[in-house]
């Protein structure tokens, strides 16, 4: 409960940022929707005359990459298959700017907030209503207020504003985790011809990407890409202590040698990978088959390639006893490896596997890998949403 209470007092703090440096509006209760003209996924150009039919209008800022966003948006589709004919129509807008998300914000996630990534998702997902998209200035998203993904405004007849803030108070996908059905209770009152019995509340989720913040990306990036990296002797015993796992992490296994012609073309997609899910349980492990005297050359090539430990994983090897997460096997050979790490191993490298937090062998590849295949692979093992 200390650690939620911390994390939503630096939310609200970085909302009053939010309004100061970025211009975004405080639509208040009862003020007139903001108009907008945007793009849909449908080919078609929204604007707000375009529901003027509606009895209500829930304008919701959703997107592609928020895990809160994915579990809110089936319960969304919810909300409108129950009220079907009532007259509630769902506008989804997504407000984010690719360029101001940094990649381990897509660890939950397959797709970016483009455009096309829109279309993608959205059909995936068998979203039941119009998605839009603000990407480009934010001005609609800044009109709003959206603070959030999701976010959700609501309005009446009049288009004047009758309820913000959260669809409701669970993060996760289980419709049975939720207590507080705000924005469906607005939506009952409004349609009885009654007050809205909490006409706000505060939103929660993954915050905005403005577009102002790319140059915090670009430092971060900048920032992995300067990190030092530690490379590490391991022996038979060393390696099948790591392959057993056994910690709360996902390991991802990349055997290699700067020798390697299809070792150095594929790692480029392993540094992608690990930082990818970098906010996630997740430990790229690289054992490399060079020589010991050689590390220097492999800790040159690693550091080219900006394969530094990232921050968030230093306290989980710091409690196993490691430093590092770069190796270099010294048993007798090879095969004593394949052994240790992956019997069906047919031999040469590189050679990949994905290991479960108990163990089990999720996915393995012998050659070049390809990097979306691999990511959709942990993807599909540690999930789209939050876990409670």
């Amino acid at each position: 409960m200390k650690t939620l209470r911390l994390l939503t007092i630096a939310f609200l703090a970085s909302l009053v940022s939010v309004f100061a440096e970025d211009g975004v509006h405080d639509l208040k209760i009862g003020e007139a929707a903001p108009d907008f003209s945007l793009p849909g996924i449908d080919g078609k150009t929204h604007t707000l005359a375009t529901y003027k039919d509606a009895k209500l209008l829930m304008v919701a800022f959703i997107s592609n990459h928020c895990p809160d966003s994915h579990a809110a948006e089936k319960r969304m589709m919810k909300l409108l298959a129950d009220t079907k004919g009532k007259g509630l129509v769902l506008v989804a807008i997504n407000p984010n700017n690719p360029d101001g998300l940094s990649i381990d914000e897509l660890g939950y996630s397959k797709y970016n907030d483009g455009p096309e990534d829109m279309k993608k998702y959205a059909a995936e997902n068998g979203f039941t209503f119009p998605y839009l998209y603000d990407g480009e200035t934010q001005s609609v998203s800044k009109a709003y207020g959206c603070l959030a993904t999701p976010h959700v405004f609501l309005f009446d007849a009049e288009r004047k504003l009758r309820y913000k803030g959260q669809l409701d108070d669970s993060k996760y996908e289980d419709a049975a985790t939720v207590k507080s059905h705000d924005a469906r209770n607005a939506v009952d009152a409004l349609l009885a011809g009654a007050p809205v019995p909490v006409p706000e509340t505060k939103p929660h989720g993954c915050s905005t990407k403005w577009l102002s913040k790319k140059g915090n990306v670009a430092l971060r990036v900048e920032k992995w890409d300067k990190t030092p990296v530690d490379v590490e002797l391991i022996d038979a015993a060393g390696v099948a202590a790591l392959r057993k796992n056994g910690t709360k992490k996902v390991r991802l296994f990349n055997v290699w040698a700067t020798t390697c012609v299809p070792c150095v073309a594929e790692f480029p997609e392993l540094v992608t990978t690990a930082r990818k899910f970098g906010l996630r349980d997740f430990e790229l492990i690289t054992i490399s088959t060079d020589e010991a005297k050689d590390s220097a050359k492999v800790k040159a090539f690693l550091e080219k390639r900006g394969a530094g430990l990232l921050d968030r994983l230093k306290p989980s090897l710091k409690a196993e006893g490691r430093t590092t997460n770069s190796y270099i096997f010294t048993g007798a050979s090879t095969e004593e490896l394949m052994k240790i790490l992956d019997p069906t191993w047919p031999g040469g490298i590189p050679h990949t596997v994905l290991v479960a937090a108990n163990g089990e062998v999720l996915w393995r590849h012998n050659g070049l890998i390809n990097g979306e295949e691999l990511r959709a692979k942990v993807l599909e093992h540690m999930g789209g949403v939050y876990k409670p």
